[in-house]
């Protein structure tokens, strides 16, 4: 399916997120309980080990969509941006750790942080501001681009090409 086709695809074919080493999904979502819709249904594709880098300026959904995941990942407890203490975890069907990396000046930080380690463990690692950390994050890192359409609508481009 082309990129037009995709995106005028039904909102079940477009939740159903498949995204590849050789292709970019991009969907629109509507509204934030889209987002995290498309957060919980991305949560089953996932894998203990999994990285997904969350791109995109503030404001654009990303911890939005970590609610989602951490949901379809049936975490009981809140969910909330780690900003000022850089990493949360949380318990699930897997361990989730969510790296907010908006406070960085630079990807050395990330290394200091020993966030390394969470990158080849048994859980989930979201990464918001990952782009603060891209020449250390593995290539089968799966990447979710998220860009303001407008007030409520949000176009996610998932990818595992290279940013």
């Amino acid at each position: 399916m082309n990129e037009a086709g995709f995106l005028k695809a039904s909102k079940e074919e477009r939740l159903s997120i498949s995204a590849d080493r050789e292709s970019t999904r991009k969907v629109v979502s509507s509204s934030p309980e889209e987002t995290e819709s498309l957060g919980e249904r991305l949560a089953q594709k996932l894998s203990p080990g999994a990285i997904v880098a969350l791109l995109g300026e503030l404001g654009a959904g990303k911890t939005c969509f970590v609610r989602g995941v951490c949901r379809g990942l049936k975490v009981k407890e809140r969910i909330t941006s780690p900003s000022f203490i850089i990493i949360n975890h949380y318990r699930g069907t897997l361990p989730v750790y969510h790296i907010d990396l908006y406070r960085l000046k630079g990807p050395q930080e990330f290394l200091f942080l020993g966030c390394e380690e969470y990158l080849f463990g048994e859980g989930v690692t979201l990464i918001e501001w990952a782009e603060k950390a891209e020449p250390y994050l593995p290539p089968e890192t799966l990447s979710v681009s998220m860009r303001i359409i407008d007030e409520t609508k949000r176009e996610l481009s998932f990818s595992r090409e290279p940013w």
